[in-house]
């Protein structure tokens, strides 16, 4: 018996590829239905990547390699074309021939091609493609297994595993009980992130942190679909996931107020007025004003006779 104490392992801290939402080392889950956008995400990421970009930052760094599984999509006629939109650089993206034999999740290659190429992000999409013939999605004691196996591989080489994955057609339940399979593909990822389209407006969709086990979860993100352009992301956006994956839109309204608040209060404090002004062409009732101002950690303070806002970061 080998006993390890404690008091002889080094504390370290979270390293990551997109703060708080994908860490490297670990094993990330991205979940959503069926053409809502997780794998235009997914590949908008990889994209970034490859160019030696930090996503939602002004941080350039090397470009670094990255292994893209997919048993869905042509690689010739539609993964490339994808990425190609996204302004990928093809060169530091690559896949594993499959042409001999399937991959399973706890295939060696997997782990040896991470190592061969310093690969920074492995995707596996979807998950279902990779588990093997023999392995029952939905019993927990064959999933445990290969989530364990993926997250020793990603721990050992520093490696970013993003995990793609459908959802079930249950209603009414909340996003975490949503995944396809067992619930031990979220409870053994580090980061579980659901992606929806908001009802009230097509166009947009919403990528939500479900779970978060290394740091406080990450606000909501919202991004669109530009067709050949890929997709541009927008922001953090104030929504409840649960309600969007039962089709309730979100409040259009409130999240244009955020924004625009936000913006403007980014300049530096402002009379509360002058804040009211600016979004005064909104139906935003003051309950929701207080819910803003709570969103975006803002201080009032009394100047005289006046109230001014500030920005709180």
């Amino acid at each position: 018996m080998n006993i390890i104490t404690l008091d002889d392992i080094y504390s370290t801290f979270p390293v990551w590829l997109w703060k708080p939402y994908i860490p490297f080392g670990k094993v990330t889950i991205i979940q959503g239905d069926p053409g809502d956008g997780k794998t235009t995400l997914i590949l908008h990421i990889a994209a970034a990547l490859s160019r030696g970009e930090v996503l939602h930052m002004d941080i350039k760094c090397k470009p670094s390699n990255i292994i893209y599984l997919n048993a869905e999509d042509g690689y010739a006629d539609t993964i490339k074309p994808r990425l190609e939109a996204a302004n990928a650089d093809c060169r530091y993206i690559h896949t594993i021939d499959e042409t001999d034999s399937a991959l399973t999740m706890t295939d060696e290659r997997i782990e040896a091609a991470i190592r061969l190429l310093d690969a920074k992000m492995l995707i596996i999409d979807p998950m279902q493609a990779y588990l093997g013939a023999d392995v029952d999605m939905h019993r927990a004691n064959e999933i445990r297994p290969v989530m364990t196996r993926l997250a020793v591989i990603a721990e050992n080489t520093g490696c970013a595993i993003v995990i793609i994955g459908h959802m079930n057609k249950a209603q009414g339940m909340k996003a975490s009980y949503r995944g396809l399979g067992s619930i031990d593909f979220t409870a053994a990822a580090r980061s579980v992130l659901v992606v929806a389209r908001d009802k009230s407006n097509p166009n947009l969709r919403v990528m939500a942190q479900i779970k978060n086990s290394l740091a406080p979860e990450g606000k909501p993100i919202a991004f669109e679909i530009c067709g050949e352009e890929g997709i541009k992301l927008l922001g953090e956006y104030v929504c409840d996931i649960d309600d969007m994956l039962m089709g309730i839109g979100t409040d259009c309204d409130f999240n244009e107020a955020v924004g625009i608040i936000k913006q403007f209060l980014s300049e530096g404090e402002k009379p509360q007025r002058e804040v009211m002004e600016k979004i005064s062409h909104l139906d935003i009732p003051s309950n929701k004003i207080k819910k803003i101002k709570a969103h975006l950690n803002i201080k009032s303070i009394k100047k005289g006779e006046h109230w001014y806002w500030c920005l709180m970061l």
